[in-house]
């Protein structure tokens, strides 16, 4: 009778502990140090830039172009010759949405006034202690001028 009594009262026991669980919040995190040096300032984190003077999006964690190619979206590290800018000039909106071309026809409409507007204070011009060892853009990777009048280059 003792052994069942203390059969039970381990069974009973081993039923009422509590698991610990564990809360995993996941956020977006801040990447300034990802953003390259033509980026504009004040944003802690960025997923994408759109640009409406190209109507094309910037992948800032890829480092990547995304543009329309024949009703495609095309992610890659240059843009075609087509695309002719100066990113350190033209505005962009950061977009902090997954895959902003699924809705482009709303970001083109909602950012439509921004077009030609040239007096976004960018990253490199910034004294913010923030951007002071931030990513310096494509220009260290390859991509010297790509899509960037300021260096003269236009393939």
């Amino acid at each position: 009778m003792k052994k069942l009594l203390f059969t039970a009262a381990i069974a009973l026991g081993c039923l009422s502990i509590n698991t610990a669980h564990a809360q995993i919040t996941i956020r977006a995190g801040v990447n300034i140090g990802s953003q390259p040096e033509w980026g504009p300032v004040g944003y802690a984190h960025a997923q994408y830039y759109y640009m409406p003077d190209i109507d094309a999006y910037y992948d800032v964690p890829a480092h990547q172009y995304v543009y329309n190619e024949n009703n495609v979206w095309v992610h890659a590290n240059v843009l075609p010759a087509r695309y002719h800018f100066d990113r350190y000039h033209t505005y962009k909106v950061v977009v902090n949405q997954r895959n902003p071309w699924e809705h482009h026809a709303d970001i083109r409409t909602r950012y439509a006034g921004y077009r030609g507007r040239h007096d976004q204070g960018i990253i490199r011009d910034s004294h913010d202690s923030r951007y002071q060892n931030h990513w310096k853009g494509d220009r260290d990777h390859g991509d010297r001028g790509r899509g960037d009048r300021d260096h003269g280059d236009r393939h």
